[in-house]
């Protein structure tokens, strides 16, 4: 017996005992808009009812939504998309293909434009999450000392713009056209695989190595440049992960684990947060209120699973190494392939 099937029970159980109203709420439809079992069958008959029961003047939304239905099932699914958000952003496996991943499987109901933009904006929950935990690193003034500037920080925010050139002058302009030509199963799937296999084939080099910089200042500005360079190929093609593509990058100039990560954390604030005002202005911010709050959640949620998992992270690498990620992402990227051509 599936889970909807369960659930339909007990409102029938409680059929003349619980409120027609909470009724109609556990069987509010659409836990996945595809289903076509016999659970929408059922709810079906249970909306109808219910309409029947208090007017079929007024529209299914405005009973169903009303009540918290369909909405509360919407920000269920908002919880699960800010889960494996704050989890894939930081951890080198992708955050744009997991959620590209999830979305085949788990679709809100929301229009197409909203959930473009919802994929790229939820990501600002998590660069708060680095905001919060790196402030005193990133925070470049310090008003109880004199001089009040860090000169160190400034330095280093320095080195990030330099990073981001080749986002601004090639990721930005031609976002619209990566988006349309890569952003599917294929493209996720072998970013997985390929990138794994680097990560393998980079820590196996690495194995032996002692690292060069072991210090956020030791990173130069070609340095930086060369990591946005690796930054930029994780904006292309969905499923390389903009962290796994940079800690590649840093790993492969001499850099430490720990510094590799630092450095890609705060590469991520002017980055993230450009691409989601970006895709909020192409957006024109026409969006429901129900869609506003399902955007509110899903960023709440990647923000505190994001400071959980950043914190797992740097405690991770200063015992171990990435090889446990490159395996993973060669699992996962098969795994999609095999399902999308034996399913799709």
């Amino acid at each position: 017996m599936c889970i909807y099937n369960i659930v339909y029970a007990v409102c029938q159980a409680g059929a003349g005992v619980l409120p027609e109203t909470l009724c109609a709420w556990i069987c509010g439809r659409s836990f996945c808009r595809k289903s076509t079992n016999l659970w929408d069958v059922r709810a079906e008959q249970a909306e109808r009812k219910y309409r029947a029961k208090i007017g079929a003047g007024e529209s299914p939304g405005v009973l169903i939504y009303g009540m918290g239905g369909r909405s509360m099932l919407e920000i269920l699914k908002a919880v699960l998309f800010g889960i494996v958000q704050g989890i894939t952003e930081w951890l080198p496996i992708s955050s744009t293909g997991h959620m590209i991943l999830l979305d085949e499987f788990v679709s809100l109901d929301v229009s197409p434009e909203f959930m473009e933009a919802f994929l790229v904006v939820i990501q600002f929950g998590s660069i708060l999450a680095v905001v919060l935990l790196f402030w005193k690193k990133i925070f470049p003034f310090d008003f109880h000392k004199k001089p009040f500037i860090k000169k160190d920080i400034f330095t280093l925010w320095f080195k990030i713009a330099a990073a981001c050139i080749p986002a601004v002058l090639i990721g930005m302009p031609f976002d619209d056209f990566f988006e349309a030509h890569f952003y599917n199963y294929v493209c996720v799937a072998v970013a997985l695989i390929v990138f794994g296999i680097l990560f393998l084939l980079v820590e196996n080099r690495n194995k032996r190595a002692v690292p060069k910089v072991t210090e956020l200042s030791q990173v130069t500005y070609q340095m930086a440049f060369i990591i946005g360079i690796w930054q930029l190929i994780a904006a292309v093609f969905p499923g390389t992960s903009r962290s796994g593509a940079t800690i590649i990058g840093a790993l492969l100039l001499g850099v430490s684990r720990t510094v590799a990560a630092e450095f890609t954390f705060f590469l991520a604030i002017p980055v993230m947060f450009g691409a989601s005002l970006l895709k909020l202005m192409k957006s024109g911010l026409a969006f429901s209120g129900a869609e506003w709050m399902i955007l509110a959640v899903g960023m709440a949620v990647a923000f505190v699973v994001s400071v959980v998992v950043i914190q797992f992270l740097m405690g991770y690498i200063k015992k171990h190494d990435f090889r446990i990620f490159g395996w993973y992402r060669i699992a996962l990227g098969i795994l999609v392939l095999a399902y999308f051509m034996l399913f799709a």
